[in-house]
């Protein structure tokens, strides 16, 4: 997520430039022919390439909509997490009296954060990340989860037990909030909490549940793939048709041309077909970038930096001075 006031222009036309290379290829081989050449039938009515543009827009537009709702109810899904989990250490917390009960169920509480956001990092073939701009842009950041190792990493919060106990199941997540369900029936069955605390606890970890689901629903579900592919398609042919369409327009200009300009009015088609369409192309890539919340891209819900800060949180709760450092942007990025 970029928390700085705003990207630089700079930045920007980075990120965008192979579209601009070839956008200026398409606007010059057009203007090339109709003038160089003399190809003068090479022409479109602007009405419908207009036309063909304003269909375009509102395609572009739904899909960017959809985009940005999938990131909104991430960060959602997330903020929920937050709360939740600070719920969960307190009443770890206030409710044991054993506090190396209550450390333990902190603890593999984090575990369960660990796995969720290395399992929401994974990759699927219909992400974006390491499509080449994106990919290169990783430059002005790190991905934590793809600097160590989620054994590693599980290992800072579980017992050598535990982690043979997870080792090589399906779904971690799932394991892990099983295993702090039997935790929680052991300590109710010890009659270390009350029957009104157990039933408190359980029914946090079905939120847990509930939102473990939902996280996974978003990673695992893509954007339509119809939609996807019909707002590519149709912004590559409105770039492609655009300058056949301002030919007449921009020839029509060297009437009231004065000087070196008359009869050259034609060339200006080239940047300005290049701003028209680059326009498009970029709306495309923002969508691309904004549309898998949790794949590792800059525009992405900072996942990693959230899960930091629960845990100084809640280890803060257990009276722990020695607390890791929270995450900071690279950058103005945070992830």
């Amino acid at each position: 997520m970029h928390i700085g006031k705003s990207y630089r222009l700079t930045d920007f036309l980075y990120w965008t430039r192979r579209d601009l290379y070839i956008l200026t290829v398409v606007g010059a081989v057009p203007v090339i022919l109709y003038e160089t050449f003399g190809l003068r039938w090479l022409v479109l009515p602007w009405t419908v390439v207009s036309l063909f543009g304003t269909a375009t827009a509102f395609i572009v537009g739904f899909k960017n909509s959809q985009s940005y709702n999938r990131t909104r109810d991430a960060q959602n899904i997330w903020t929920n997490i937050g709360n939740t989990s600070n719920t969960w250490g307190i009443m770890c917390r206030d409710y044991f009296g054993d506090s190396s009960i209550a450390r333990a169920l902190v603890y593999r509480h984090f575990a369960w954060l660990t796995a969720l956001r290395y399992q929401l990092r994974g990759e699927r073939v219909w992400e974006s990340t390491d499509v080449q701009h994106n990919a290169e842009y990783q430059q002005y950041y790190t991905i934590p989860e793809r600097t160590s190792s989620l054994e590693s990493e599980l290992a800072k919060y579980l017992s050598p037990e535990e982690l043979q106990q997870i080792a090589g199941v399906r779904s971690k997540t799932t394991q892990l909030l099983a295993m702090q369900s039997a935790a929680v029936k052991a300590a109710y069955g010890e009659n270390t909490v009350q029957l009104a605390q157990f039933i408190e606890l359980q029914r946090t970890i079905n939120l847990f549940f509930a939102q473990t689901a939902q996280s996974e629903s978003l990673k695992d579900t893509p954007y339509p793939r119809q939609y996807s592919i019909v707002n590519n398609i149709f912004v590559r042919i409105f770039c492609a048709l655009l300058p056949f369409g301002l030919l007449r327009e921009f020839d029509s200009l060297n009437r009231a041309a004065p000087g070196l300009l008359h009869g050259h009015m034609v060339w200006l088609l080239i940047p300005f077909s290049v701003m028209i369409s680059w326009i498009y192309t970029s709306l495309v890539q923002v969508g691309e970038s904004t549309e898998n919340p949790f794949e590792g891209n800059s525009n992405d819900v900072p996942i990693s930096q959230i899960c930091r800060a629960i845990e100084i949180d809640l280890r803060e709760m257990l009276g722990e001075k020695e607390l890791p450092p929270p995450i900071v942007p690279q950058n103005d990025i945070i992830i």
